[in-house]
């Protein structure tokens, strides 16, 4: 599958490698594709691709969101909206504020019945939005190691199909996916960024996952 990944920070470039780990095409959408880390993530990721944000989204059957939360509305405006229209849309983003954590907790820009999942999705309505990867730190989202088994990866969407892509791709990153619902939802998973976070703010605790157990 051709992936246009929008977002050239931590986030975009670990998901970006780990989709052409696994066999798919990508392109790195970034606002300067010439800017050094970049450039560096390009030499040193055999057949990605680079170019702006409009260029990864016309590229991709797929597009992954990857940018910080607060400026994501602008990143779609630069990709082009219209460059969304029916593809699967793999929202890994966060509403955080630029402000620092209190006790641990980080602040978010949304309310409680709101999330900026369902604002994606509103701002792009002929894509399919998929809520997924937001709620783990990206030096373990590619195919993490737990003595306790394979994490879960939390994810919701309106879509079923591009639920199933992307279920797919998490599958791949060594994850279990938990459907969650509607787009809605993204409500409760958003708020996973904060619980996952807190371990690491308190005690410099990073190396965690969640996972769901049934019976």
């Amino acid at each position: 599958m051709k992936v246009g990944v929008l977002g050239s920070g931590g986030v975009g470039r670990v998901l970006g490698a780990g989709l052409l780990k696994h066999g798919h095409q990508v392109m790195l959408g970034t606002r300067d594709p010439g800017k050094k880390d970049v450039r560096e993530w390009l030499s040193q990721t055999p057949g990605a691709q680079t170019g702006t944000f409009e260029e990864a989204a016309q590229f991709g059957e797929m597009i992954v969101l990857a940018t910080l939360g607060r400026v994501v509305g602008n990143v779609i405006d630069l990709a082009g909206a219209a460059n969304f229209a029916g593809k699967t849309v793999m929202d890994a983003t966060n509403p955080l504020t630029d402000e620092p954590p209190v006790n641990g907790v980080l602040k978010y820009t949304t309310g409680p019945n709101e999330s900026l999942g369902e604002a994606i999705q509103a701002k792009v309505p002929a894509a399919h939005v998929v809520k997924a990867f937001n709620s783990v730190g990206q030096g373990l989202m590619v195919n993490p190691q737990f003595s306790q088994g394979t994490p879960t990866m939390f994810i919701c969407g309106d879509s079923d199909e591009a639920k199933a892509q992307v279920s797919g791709i998490a599958r791949q990153f060594g994850w279990e996916p938990y459907d969650c619902g509607g787009i809605v939802s993204a409500r409760a998973i958003e708020p996973l960024c904060m619980l996952w976070c807190l371990p690491g703010f308190l005690r410099n605790d990073w190396q965690h996952a969640f996972k769901m157990l049934t019976r």
